[in-house]
């Protein structure tokens, strides 16, 4: 038995198992909680944004009118996807950073005909397991071999075989990462794709702020609320007692940065408990939750040199709101 089915049937933890891995999700957030409202500035690291509630409403985000990104990459892998295939060449298999949205990678699954296996990496194994599932189904055929690994530091494709590969991150994710952490993502992704492979990244470019604070907080709301969730989390898993009425979702562009930044802004005076910890805030304190980069074509060609990789072409759309790099290994 290989591939999808020899995950999800190997795969399956114990109820202790699942019960011990809970235990130690929820220990991870507790510390980073505690850790983040200790310090000045405040912050919480973005990923805890994405529990079962998060999802579903970054779900609802990507929907949104204001929020470009989503529609405007799958767009472009519609619109480029055979001329991608041409500069990447044959190639054999497919490695995804990240269980993106199933609906692009398979736009990318398609314009590669020579395709015999996708690897998606991810540190859930739950979502992990749902998006190949789903990804099998729709291509019947193909070899997938999930990897559990967090994507920013794996170093082994233990269920890939070797030879170029073709890398696959799309969603600007690469944007949430500091410039360091970005270098050494890519440097790290050098190491494990290997020599000949290539990389296909999708990363939000610097435009009007009238576009790009919108796309941050939208008019109806859903990114407030999805904002707004990590607190709830935060009350649901660690024994809090935010008043989420006493907070709000801020989104800011740092022109030195090239980033938005989010933060959620305390309304009042007020003191609130964590797990039996006391923090207070003063009216307008924040907590930082998340950066989202922006790059020009140019910057992140930069960016990528720096790592390792080399620029082969970009890709924008029309409105020059978003573009995808392939970059290569010599």
């Amino acid at each position: 038995m290989t591939g999808i089915s020899s995950f999800l049937a190997e795969g399956r933890p114990s109820a202790r198992a699942m019960a011990a891995r809970r235990a130690a999700e929820i220990a991870a957030f507790a510390e980073a909680v505690l850790e983040g409202l200790a310090r000045r500035p405040r912050s919480i690291p973005s990923r805890f944004l994405y529990d079962a509630v998060g999802s579903a409403l970054f779900e609802e985000i990507t929907k949104l009118e204001e929020y470009y990104p989503t529609r405007t990459e799958t767009k472009m892998l519609e619109t480029f996807g055979a001329e991608i295939a041409q500069h990447v060449g044959d190639t054999d298999i497919l490695v995804e950073f990240g269980s993106g949205s199933s609906r692009k990678t398979s736009l990318l699954i398609d314009a590669l005909p020579g395709l015999d296996t996708y690897v998606p990496i991810d540190v859930s194994e739950s979502f992990l397991a749902e998006a190949a599932k789903r990804l099998a189904a729709r291509h019947d055929g193909l070899n997938v071999r999930p990897v559990v690994a967090d994507f920013t530091t794996t170093r082994a494709l233990a269920n890939a075989s070797r030879g170029p590969k073709l890398g696959f991150f799309s969603g600007s994710t690469i944007g949430n990462l500091t410039h360091a952490e970005a270098k050494a993502f890519l440097e790290n992704a050098a190491q494990l794709l290997g020599h000949g492979s290539t990389f296909l990244i999708g990363v939000d470019l610097k435009k009007s702020l009238d576009i790009l604070i919108p796309a941050y907080d939208d008019a109806d709301g859903v990114t407030a609320a999805f904002s707004l969730n990590l607190l709830a989390r935060v009350n649901r898993e660690l024994d809090g007692d935010f008043d989420t009425t006493k907070f709000a979702h801020c989104a800011l562009y740092n022109e030195d940065k090239g980033r938005i930044e989010i933060y959620l802004e305390s309304s009042v005076d007020q003191t609130v408990h964590v797990l039996g910890r006391r923090f207070t805030f003063a009216k307008d304190e924040r907590i930082h939750t998340e950066n989202s980069h922006k790059y020009t074509v140019a910057e992140f060609q930069d960016l990528a040199r720096s790592s390792g990789w080399l620029p082969v072409t970009a890709w924008t759309d029309g409105d020059r709101l978003f573009s995808l790099h392939l970059l290569c290994l010599a």
